[in-house]
């Protein structure tokens, strides 16, 4: 492994701006997708959808929803699953699936957990739902009759049909074809995706625990890494001191970007580029002790606290502005009357967010 590179934290900021595709976008959604590995998928609609949040800022002409169409194009692309050992629903392209058998197949054989193996009668449920399925073609939960209750994930009660195909889902034994007005659509895995990328050897276990470290580090181009998990990467890793720190990673491959950037000055610092708002589980921020450490800047998206507990609000966006987060808005979007409305906002002094408020309001379609 090469020596540690030691940098300042405003050069590393520069740095996770151009390396995570803020500086300069990508030309189309599967360059973004390549580039970052995965991209984080969430239902909630305050003002955007997260995976649309993520991608507006790093896509050229990027649409609401383009994700989810690229993912699901009869080509089959990409494909949406969770990432192993994290409870992350993200859309991956199809490269990614081998790497997720092992996760997939240890979930169906332990009963530990929520998605673990089947009890007997979600078996027989199940069995009933892949012939449903592969007689009637592509269905949601609510198109096949069954009046069955059990438990949630969240402790609540449900329909079976619905709980037993989100198990299967997380088995690999149904995948997703489509949404409808984001709801899931079902289909065997078989007419979802390529038989060449379903006959894809399963990885050993060592080598998937390496593909999971990669396509973390990946996301979010800097990070720490555990004792358990530098061995399995530090042939393809690059060790970087921030000031008297402990050590971050970054992938070899990135190591070039540290050489090309320009000393920092302050005209690029915080002026020079326009303030944009990121998403709450943004790759830039998404690790909460990193931001903190590197960017001065205490954030929680806190749209699971209650109202109460809430310092930002529910939803809140961090504003990037240069090299600084600079604070927050707390935008809601009402859709009936085309307007997007900001429910708060804090900033530094000497900093505004109207031009960026505006930029998202432009995406969404809204005044």
């Amino acid at each position: 492994m090469p020596p540690a590179l030691h940098v300042t934290s405003p050069v590393a900021r520069r740095f996770l701006r151009r390396a995570l595709g803020l500086d300069e976008p990508f030309p189309d959604v599967a360059a973004a997708l390549t580039h970052l590995g995965y991209v984080q998928i969430d239902p909630l609609n305050v003002c955007g959808r997260m995976h649309d949040l993520i991608l507006r800022n790093r896509v050229a002409g990027y649409r609401e929803g383009a994700l989810l169409e690229f993912i699901h194009h009869p080509n089959r692309p990409g494909f949406e699953h969770y990432l192993p050992g994290a409870g992350v629903l993200a859309a991956f392209p199809r490269s990614a699936w081998p790497y997720l058998l092992p996760h997939m197949r240890q979930r169906r054989i332990h009963a530990r957990g929520y998605a673990g193996k089947l009890s007997p009668a979600e078996e027989r449920l199940a069995q009933y739902l892949l012939a449903e399925i592969a007689a009637r073609g592509p269905l949601m939960s609510d198109e096949i009759a069954d009046d069955g209750r059990a438990t949630t994930a969240w402790g609540t009660n449900g329909r079976a049909t619905k709980i037993v195909l989100e198990k299967l889902f997380v088995h690999g034994r149904v995948l997703l074809s489509a949404r409808r007005n984001f709801r899931r659509v079902y289909d065997l895995p078989e007419r979802v995706l390529p038989a060449a990328t379903l006959a894809a050897a399963e990885p050993t276990s060592p080598d998937a625990a390496r593909w999971l470290v990669l396509a973390r580090l990946r996301q979010r181009r800097l990070g720490t890494l555990k004792k358990t998990e530098l061995p399995l990467v530090e042939d393809c890793v690059q060790p970087v001191k921030i000031d008297d720190g402990p050590p971050l990673y970054c992938l070899r491959e990135d190591a070039s970007l540290w050489n090309e950037l320009p000393m920092l000055n302050p005209q690029l610092s915080t002026s020079a580029t326009a303030p944009r708002l990121l998403a709450p589980l943004d790759p830039l921020i998404y690790d909460r002790r990193l931001t903190q450490r590197l960017w001065d800047f205490d954030y929680t998206w806190e749209v699971y606290l209650p109202a109460h507990k809430r310092i930002r609000g529910y939803y809140a966006l961090p504003i990037l502005a240069g090299d600084q987060l600079v604070g927050h808005v707390d935008p809601k979007a009402d859709r009936q009357r085309g307007r997007l409305v900001v429910v708060s906002r804090r900033l530094r002094r000497g900093h505004k967010a109207a031009a960026a408020v505006r930029d998202l309001a432009q995406f969404l379609g809204l005044r």
